[in-house]
């Protein structure tokens, strides 16, 4: 299989619209209750334009992308460090093990090193095991310490 790792462009949406959606899918499947809104418009309206929420990366195979990777810049205080917060990664079923995943998140590592930021950060559904071990296998480290949370506050009046 011939891979190559660009960045994403608003041209990729269709392929990458397709692929949130199998995603989407394989987190349902694993009990997963989230109602998935990321589309092929989301990825262009909140990807591109003056402020765009995040970047990204495609791995194409024989002119088909097989693969994503969106990211966007952060920062750790407590380390004083710049960091790479990978928001999504998904590799099409019959395409893993084949380096696909691997190579984008090294991409996106060079890309955060290029930047000032040398690490990379990013969440995993617990019961997404096949993801947990990928990870484990490039070397990650489950943070045990943190919990991650989340609020949506109501809108002054």
């Amino acid at each position: 299989m011939s891979l190559t790792i660009r960045p994403a462009t608003p041209a990729d949406a269709g392929q990458i619209g397709r692929l949130a959606a199998q995603f989407a899918a394989y987190l349902r499947g694993l009990g997963d209750r989230t109602d998935f809104r990321f589309t092929a418009e989301t990825y262009v309206r909140d990807g591109f334009g003056p402020n765009p929420a995040f970047a990204g990366l495609v791995a194409e195979s024989e002119g088909q992308v097989i693969g994503y990777l969106l990211y966007h810049f952060g920062y750790d205080t407590d380390r004083a460090l710049r960091l790479v917060h990978v928001i999504e990664l998904y590799v099409q079923a019959a395409a893993r093990g084949r380096g696909a995943g691997r190579a984008l998140m090294e991409e996106a590592a060079r890309i955060g090193r290029a930047a000032g930021a040398p690490e990379l950060l990013w969440a995993v559904y617990r019961p997404n095991q096949l993801a947990a071990r990928f990870y484990e296998g490039l070397g990650a480290q489950d943070i045990k310490d943190l919990k991650f949370m989340s609020w949506r506050p109501e809108p002054a009046q």
